[in-house]
C-alpha cells in the first residue's frame, strides 16, 4: 500500500513539473495559409489585357478571365472597343480594396485611360474597380465595377453602337440605340441654330437601367431617380478639355413621347456644346434656362406644357422672390420641373429685351468668368435685380 501511495505521488509530481516547467513545448495545429493579393501578377494580367484590347484580340482577352462568364465579358469588351474605335488605352494597378476573399479573389483600384476615337478631345482618366483571382502563379480577371467608383458602360457587357457624322451613341440594345441616335442627330442641328459653328461631336450613353446610370456616374443608388438625363465629364474632371458625354436614364426616357424625348436630348446637347459641365461661373438658372431656351426654341407647345408647373405655383403663392439657385434644383423635390420652367422664362426675358444674340452673349461672357450683374447691365440694360424684377412681372402676367 505504501508503495502504491509513493507511485501516485511520483506521478502527480511529474505531471506538476511538466505543467509548470517554463520551457515546456506545446504543439499547435497547422494553420491554413492566408490568401494574399498579388499586385505583381495582377499588373501582368492588366498589361496583357491592354495588349489584347488594343490589338482587338478577343481570344487573348478571354484567356485572361477567371471563369466562363468572365470570358464572355472580356470578349464583349474587345468587341466594344472595336465598335467605339477606342484608343489611348492604359491600365495601372493602384491598390487593393478590402480583404482578399477565399480562393484568392480580391478587388483592386485600377487607373485606366481611354478615348473614343475622334469623338473625345482628350483621354478619359479614371480609377475603376477590377476583380482579380490568383492561384499564386497567375492572376486572372473576374470583372469590372461593383464598388463606389464609376463603372464605364463599355466595360459592363455587350453594347450596341451607332456612329454618325458628329454623333456616337452606345447602349444595351439596337432598338434603344437607334431611337436615341436619331434624337441626338436632330439635337446637333437644333443646337447649331443657336450656338453658331457647333456640329458635334456628341456622345450619348444609354445604360441598361437607372441603377447602371448611377454606377456609370459613380453616384449613390437612387441619385438620378426621376432624372431624364445628365451631361457630365466621363471621369468627373472639371478640366476644360475633359471628355463630356450625355448619359440618359432609360427608365425615364421610356415614358416620354418622341417630342418630349427630343427636348431632353436637345437640352443635354446644349450643355455638351457649351461645356456647361466644366464651367463653374454661370448661375444654375442661366445654365439650365439657356439649355431649355435652345431645346424649345422651335417647338410649338402651349405654356400650359412648357411652364405649367411654375405658373400654377405663381397663381397659388405669387412669383418667387429670387431666380432659381442650386438649392432649388432638387431632383427629389415635387417642384423640380417648375425650377426648369422658371429658368427658361428668365432666359426668355433676356432674349426678348436683348435678342437671341444678346442672350448668347450673356451666357458666353458669364461662362468665361465675367461678372453677371455687369454683363446684364451691358447687354440687357439692367442688372441682376432688374432682370429678376422683369422675370417676376412676366410670371405674374402669364399666370393671370
Amino acid at each position: 500500500m505504501a508503495g502504491l501511495v509513493g507511485l501516485l505521488a511520483l506521478i502527480v509530481a511529474t505531471v506538476a513539473w511538466l505543467v509548470l516547467k517554463p520551457d515546456t513545448y506545446v504543439a499547435t495545429p497547422p494553420r491554413a495559409a492566408q490568401a494574399t493579393a498579388r499586385p505583381d501578377l495582377a499588373a501582368t494580367a492588366l498589361e496583357r489585357l491592354v495588349g489584347a484590347i488594343t490589338q482587338r484580340d478577343a481570344d487573348a482577352a478571354a484567356g485572361l478571365a477567371a471563369d466562363p462568364s468572365g470570358r464572355s465579358l472580356l470578349r464583349a469588351v474587345v468587341a466594344n472597343a472595336s465598335a467605339l474605335d477606342l484608343t489611348d488605352l492604359t491600365a495601372r494597378y493602384v491598390d487593393e480594396q478590402g480583404a482578399v476573399q477565399r480562393g484568392g479573389r480580391w478587388t483592386a483600384a485600377v487607373d485606366l485611360t481611354w478615348r473614343f476615337g475622334r469623338f473625345d478631345p482628350t483621354s478619359v482618366h479614371e480609377e475603376v474597380d477590377l476583380g482579380f483571382a490568383s492561384d499564386g502563379h497567375t492572376a486572372r480577371i473576374t470583372g469590372f465595377g461593383g464598388g463606389d467608383r464609376r463603372t464605364p458602360l463599355w466595360l459592363t457587357g455587350p453594347v450596341h453602337v451607332s456612329r454618325q457624322a458628329g454623333v456616337l451613341t452606345l447602349g444595351p440594345d439596337r432598338a434603344s440605340v437607334d431611337r436615341y441616335a436619331k434624337l441626338a442627330a436632330r439635337a446637333v442641328t437644333v443646337v447649331g441654330r443657336v450656338v453658331a459653328g457647333w456640329a458635334g461631336p456628341l456622345v450619348v450613353e444609354v445604360p441598361p437601367s437607372e441603377t447602371a446610370l448611377d454606377a456609370a456616374l459613380g453616384a449613390a443608388a437612387g441619385t438620378y431617380s426621376g432624372v431624364a438625363a445628365v451631361t457630365a465629364t466621363v471621369d468627373g474632371s472639371s478640366a476644360a478639355d475633359a471628355p463630356v458625354h450625355v448619359f440618359l436614364n432609360p427608365e425615364v426616357m421610356a415614358t416620354l413621347d418622341t417630342q418630349g424625348a427630343q427636348i431632353v436630348v436637345s437640352h443635354e446637347a446644349t450643355h455638351a456644346a457649351t461645356k456647361a459641365a466644366t464651367s463653374s461661373h454661370r448661375p444654375i438658372w442661366l445654365t439650365e434656362g439657356f439649355a431649355d431656351y435652345v431645346a424649345l426654341r422651335d417647338v410649338r407647345l402651349p405654356l400650359s406644357t412648357t411652364a405649367g408647373q411654375i405658373l400654377a405655383q405663381v397663381r397659388q403663392s405669387g412669383p418667387p422672390d429670387h431666380l432659381p439657385d442650386e438649392g432649388d434644383f432638387d431632383s427629389h423635390s415635387s417642384s423640380f420641373g417648375a425650377e426648369y420652367e422658371a429658368a427658361w422664362l428668365a432666359c426668355r426675358v433676356i432674349a426678348d429685351r436683348a435678342g437671341e444674340r444678346g442672350l448668347l452673349a450673356v451666357y458666353d461672357r458669364v461662362g468665361a468668368g465675367d461678372d453677371l450683374d455687369a454683363v446684364l447691365r451691358d447687354v440687357v440694360g439692367v442688372g441682376a435685380p432688374g432682370v429678376t424684377r422683369l422675370w417676376q412681372e412676366r410670371l405674374s402676367h402669364l399666370a393671370a
